[in-house]
């Protein structure tokens, strides 16, 4: 028998993790399903003439249910991360309204960005912190782990905060939140990725070398939250997901991948694409002399490229 089944069976936590995953996704596509009812009664519309497509206006930002089952999801499982409950709860709340509004009226770019990096400063100073990176040229250098925690900065509010550690926890936030949010040019997909990178930093996190089972019940919960938000938006879309949802996933998947040590390296394969596409459009629009944070209808995302190229938005 391998290791990895005598651990399954031996871990008694387990059953109940999936069984709560389960109720998860099952009120998850309830409350989107409530949610595609009541939203047109309340004009809780798409513009589809924004972007010169013509078909009838979907329930927009169904993102918003992901946003506040997954909130209070936090709140009911208390301490879990190495951050408050309470603390993530409000930033996730505020990034919730943040994206609600720019989803309805369309927000200046430097409000957005004014008010993530915020966001990603109170997480970094409330303990959600990268302290270490791999050193990609130890080979050449020596020394595997590069410390960040080495330089530190003082606060009347916060104490010491390593300086180092904050620069990269805050680009780290801010490059899922938003790389997440430009992947989502079509629709079920960013939904559909997000299940794949919540399950499979749950799943990691249940490994014997790690053991973190509150981790991965969270992760494994949001990933049950998430299928709700891939069946309605995937592939046939009957709602659409907006920068709400989306820039809360992302926000989430940012902050678990950093829940203990080669997280991050991993959620880097999850989000693969979607990073690798972000910063390839951002070196675009530099060259071009665009700002690198404002998009447009015809931008070069790679599945722009691909729906140009012939392929359908299933594939």
């Amino acid at each position: 028998m391998s290791p990895w089944i005598e651990f399954v069976r031996a871990y008694d936590p387990l059953p109940w993790i999936l069984g709560m995953v389960l109720g998860a996704g099952v009120l998850s596509v309830a409350l989107h399903y409530a949610a595609c009812a009541l939203f047109p009664r309340m004009g809780l519309l798409d513009f589809p003439e924004r972007y010169g497509i013509t078909r009838k206006r979907l329930p927009y930002p169904i993102g918003l249910v992901f946003a506040v089952l997954s909130i209070a999801t936090i709140c009911l499982m208390g301490p879990i991360l190495t951050i408050s409950p309470g603390v993530l709860c409000i930033v996730l709340a505020l990034l919730t309204v943040v994206c609600v509004i720019d989803d309805r009226w369309q927000l200046p770019v430097s409000v957005r960005l004014g008010m993530q990096i915020l966001l990603a400063f109170v997480l970094f100073a409330y303990g959600t912190r990268i302290y270490t990176i791999q050193n990609p040229l130890s080979d050449f250098l020596g020394g595997d782990i590069l410390p960040l925690d080495r330089v530190t900065m003082d606060t009347a509010l916060f104490g010491s905060l390593p300086l180092w550690s904050g620069v990269v926890t805050m680009a780290w936030l801010l490059l899922t939140m938003n790389a997440m949010n430009w992947f989502d040019g079509i629709p079920g997909q960013v939904s559909v990725l997000s299940v794949i990178a919540f399950a499979t930093l749950g799943l990691l996190a249940l490994l014997p070398h790690v053991a973190q089972p509150d981790v991965a019940q969270l992760s494994l919960i949001l990933a049950g939250i998430a299928i709700g938000s891939a069946v309605f938006t995937f592939p046939q879309p009957k709602a659409i997901l907006g920068d709400t949802g989306a820039m809360t996933m992302g926000l989430l998947i940012g902050i678990l991948a950093m829940a203990s040590g080669g997280k991050v390296a991993t959620a880097f394969l999850v989000l693969g694409v979607p990073l690798i596409d972000s910063f390839l459009v951002i070196v675009r629009r530099i060259i071009k002399r665009t700002s690198p944070l404002k998009g447009n209808a015809r931008d070069e995302h790679l599945h722009h490229r691909l729906l140009r190229a012939g392929w359908s938005e299933k594939q």
